[in-house]
């Protein structure tokens, strides 16, 4: 009898191979909108918790929404908390990531709150993720070599530490918030700043020092090939409501109504 391969989290896999991973941003609290997005050919969907008021039984249900389709499940949780990851995972999220990781030792706390001992220190009580994730192997070696560990570096402290921060063990995507980078730059909200391109082309050396895949927000075919150029793969795509505004701006206009101005639309 032949023994049955092991699933691998795709979104994993495409970047060790050095391929680029785009996700859809859910703000939106329904399942019908994560089902949507997740059938639309990204690679992973980012559940807003940390700027949206999705809550876990509704993240629960967006993941349940997702079985079967292309995207993988991620959720942005709103704090690098132990508690937060693991009620996250075990809602079924294949992958946590983490806000304001700007310190070694919060990296560390974010492997070990999405892995189980002896590798970090997540509880065992993966009832309602196993369910989402059934496979050969039990779910706790599944967990461990699929979870993706997801760290945003966005202030000024966290890119003083960045090399320390980088080397830590278990990490999977350097992603850089490059709005709140701004900010702690005291740039509100302008990543073009030279000082803020500094910080960035620091945090990406960083990276990939450490071979790891940096990230950062990206709204446009133009951006997203500008920064593959300066080394990044993962991109966190617009929210689900600047894609409803820049999907019914041209129809709009071609009836001379005026509509949202998708440039001027946040993109999360």
């Amino acid at each position: 009898m032949q023994a049955q391969t092991l699933w691998q989290n795709p979104v994993k896999q495409q970047l060790k191979e050095g391929k680029p991973v785009i996700g859809a941003t859910i703000t939106v609290a329904s399942p019908d909108v994560a089902a949507q997005a997740a059938n639309m050919g990204f690679d992973f969907l980012w559940i807003e918790m940390e700027h949206a008021p999705t809550t876990l039984e509704t993240a629960r249900n967006m993941i349940l929404a997702t079985r079967g389709l292309k995207a993988i499940p991620f959720i942005r949780v709103p704090v690098n908390e132990l508690f937060m990851a693991k009620r996250a995972l075990d809602a079924g999220a294949l992958g946590v990531v983490f806000p304001f990781t700007s310190t070694p030792e919060l990296a560390k706390q974010a492997v070990d709150a999405c892995k189980y001992p002896p590798l970090g220190r997540r509880g065992a009580g993966p009832g309602l993720a196993s369910f989402r994730w059934q496979g050969p192997e039990s779910y706790y070696d599944f967990s461990d070599r699929n979870a993706m560990v997801i760290i945003i570096i966005e202030e000024k402290r966290a890119v003083e530490k960045i090399e320390e921060i980088a080397a830590t063990p278990g990490i999977d995507v350097l992603f850089i918030g490059t709005n709140d980078l701004s900010f702690s730059y005291g740039k509100r909200g302008n990543p073009n700043d030279p000082e803020v391109q500094q910080a960035i082309q620091r945090i990406v050396a960083a990276a990939k020092k450490n071979n790891l895949p940096v990230g950062r927000p990206a709204a446009s075919p133009e951006a997203i090939a500008q920064f593959m150029k300066e080394g990044f793969t993962f991109f966190q795509g617009p929210g689900d409501l600047s894609m409803m505004a820049a999907g019914a701006a041209p129809l709009l206009k071609s009836l001379g109504k005026s509509g949202i101005d998708p440039k001027k639309q946040p993109l999360y």
